[in-house]
């Protein structure tokens, strides 16, 4: 049963790359909606373990799985894991992601398929074994990339392109899965203070003077976002791409 304050109270969520910066945020904010979350990490088990210390200090539940989001089978692994331990996944957040930048004459081979091995790769197969446990009301939500709207600045092509990729693949899936009680939508974070982009990074001095609302964005807002779609509030809502962005591309 659902309240106001758990939304996702006997749901089973699923955060990709959920030991840091934006996964983190969202793995806490659904596990604070209520929803019995897993996330996955590559290279951070101190920081994942550390998410996990966090939501179960507040009451959640919470369990992390080491899988590289470029090891197809290491990421099918940790959907079966999850899925054999809990009986089933309600929601996947398609999170993990890297960039590689570099003028696109630059950019050596192995970066390309590194990069579309953690972001467009691992998505589909993230997205391929969840779908096998998860029934009638199901939320798949994939982490896209303002980019994909408004490349602010250069070197960012590689990476754009495979945000890119998942914004046409959350296209896709709406119609193949809606028949199945399963929205899929996107959410496209703007500048967002993370590891990938810190708010004293190299291209913050450029980017601040265009983000309508004068700071970068924090994980929680990001999550904000993500707990909706995620929630019976957003039912009827897929094939969505929401811009978080604090009006950057506008």
């Amino acid at each position: 049963m659902t309240t106001h304050t758990q939304p996702l109270a006997n749901q089973v969520a699923i955060v990709t790359g959920g030991s840091r910066s934006i996964g983190a945020a969202i793995a806490k904010r659904l596990a604070a909606d209520g929803a019995t979350v897993a996330i996955t990490y590559n290279a951070s088990a101190e920081r994942a373990e550390a998410v996990v210390q966090d939501i179960t200090r507040a009451g959640g539940k919470a369990i992390a799985l080491a899988a590289d989001a470029g090891d197809p089978c290491a990421v099918q692994r940790a959907v079966q894991q999850v899925a054999q331990q809990f009986g089933k996944v309600d929601i996947l957040v398609n999170n993990a992601g890297i960039s590689v930048l570099g003028a696109p004459e630059d950019i050596a081979l192995a970066d390309l398929q590194r990069i579309l091995a953690v972001n467009v790769t691992g998505v589909f197969v993230a997205t391929q074994e969840a779908l096998r446990h998860m029934g009638r009301g199901g939320r798949i939500i994939n982490i896209g990339s303002s980019m994909v709207q408004y490349a602010a600045f250069g070197t960012a092509s590689a990476y754009t392109l495979t945000k890119g990729a998942v914004a046409g693949f959350s296209r896709g899936l709406v119609r193949d899965l809606g028949p199945r009680g399963i929205t899929v939508n996107t959410v496209h974070p703007g500048p967002t203070d993370s590891d990938m982009n810190p708010a004293d990074g190299p291209v913050a001095d450029f980017v601040r003077p265009n983000i309508a609302v004068g700071r970068y964005g924090e994980g929680q807002d990001i999550a904000a976002a993500v707990a909706y779609l995620a929630s019976p509030g957003a039912a009827f809502v897929s094939g969505a791409e929401l811009l978080v962005d604090g009006g950057f591309t506008a």
